[in-house]
């Protein structure tokens, strides 16, 4: 079955962008702020709350990271103008982490700093295994002057439960969801049940430790999992909150609001669209299945 996912993944990838663009489009805003703005209106009219993501990664100049700290402060604008129930969600890299950290850390030091003047909170998002390191101990930096601060946990890699046993001691704010890069097996569970399991670790360690966590699933079981804890360790429901990408799985999602919980919808955004659109298809090898059905039903 990977076999054949992969394939099909691999024929979408040699798809023209504008046809990728008509199936990629239900699961982004679109390509502008207003897009956004509209879309997280939408959700929060409906008793959903959002993060919003300026699609982009992995710059090269520093001009490229100043234009991506500015984005990032007009979306924060845009969440307090419009009074949106929204917070922000950004990749290191995309502020130049890979140029120079110190920069980077400036550069996001700049975000939290507008964004603490509007209330609001700001996600790090995780990258591939290559930044790991870099991010959490930007994260840990940052942490040590801002509180509206949060980090990304991955439980595919093998080393998860040991950074959050270290986060732990920052009084962390996470979202826990399985990881999307392709990444070796020496440091990443290729099972699917490996996989869930390490996450049903992670999250009781979390949950245990008193973080505020963002349970990131799609996965039934691992929502139903997430539910057995929260009621076996009598969890307030100010201590977490489940969170789902943009487009997905909107039943589940509607299901866990109407069971009395916080759910908050990723929404990204912007025209580096096509990369994001890929990796949710590798990530959801049935959606590249659905495009390339409607492909051959054509006439």
């Amino acid at each position: 079955m990977k076999v054949i996912n992969d394939a099909l993944v691999g024929f979408v990838k040699l798809l023209p962008r504008s046809v990728v663009h008509i199936f990629a489009k239900k699961y982004i805003a679109g390509e502008t702020l207003e897009d956004a703005v509209r879309v997280v209106k939408e959700l929060n009219e409906k008793g959903i709350v959002a993060t919003m993501d300026v699609l982009g990664e992995s710059v090269n100049t520093k001009r490229e990271s100043e234009q991506a700290m500015k984005e990032c402060f007009m979306v924060l604008d845009a969440i307090n103008e419009h009074k949106l129930d929204s917070n922000l969600s950004l990749k290191p890299t995309q502020l130049g982490l890979i140029i120079d950290k110190q920069f980077c850390y400036e550069q996001i030091s700049a975000i939290l700093e507008k964004a603490k003047g509007y209330n609001n909170f700001v996600r790090i998002d995780m990258e591939d295994s290559s930044t790991t390191d870099a991010t959490l101990e930007l994260h840990s930096k940052l942490k040590k002057k801002y509180s509206n601060v949060g980090i990304v946990v991955q439980c595919y890699l093998k080393r998860a439960y040991s950074d959050v046993e270290e986060q732990n001691k920052l009084g962390t704010n996470y979202r826990l969801c399985k990881g999307i890069y392709v990444e070796p097996a020496e440091i990443a569970f290729k099972e699917r049940q490996q996989v869930r399991n390490n996450f049903l670790k992670v999250l009781e360690i979390m949950l245990d430790d008193g973080d505020y966590v963002g349970i990131a699933t799609h996965d039934d079981y691992l929502v139903k999992g997430a539910y057995e804890l929260i009621k076996k360790k009598n969890i307030s429901k100010n201590k977490y909150e489940f969170q789902m990408l943009y487009g997905v799985k909107e039943d589940l999602r509607d299901k866990i609001k109407a069971d009395g919980h916080k759910i908050r919808i990723y929404v990204p955004f912007g025209k580096h669209w096509y990369k994001y659109s890929i990796r949710r298809l590798q990530e959801n090898p049935q959606l590249a299945w659905y495009i390339t059905k409607s492909i051959f039903s054509l006439n």
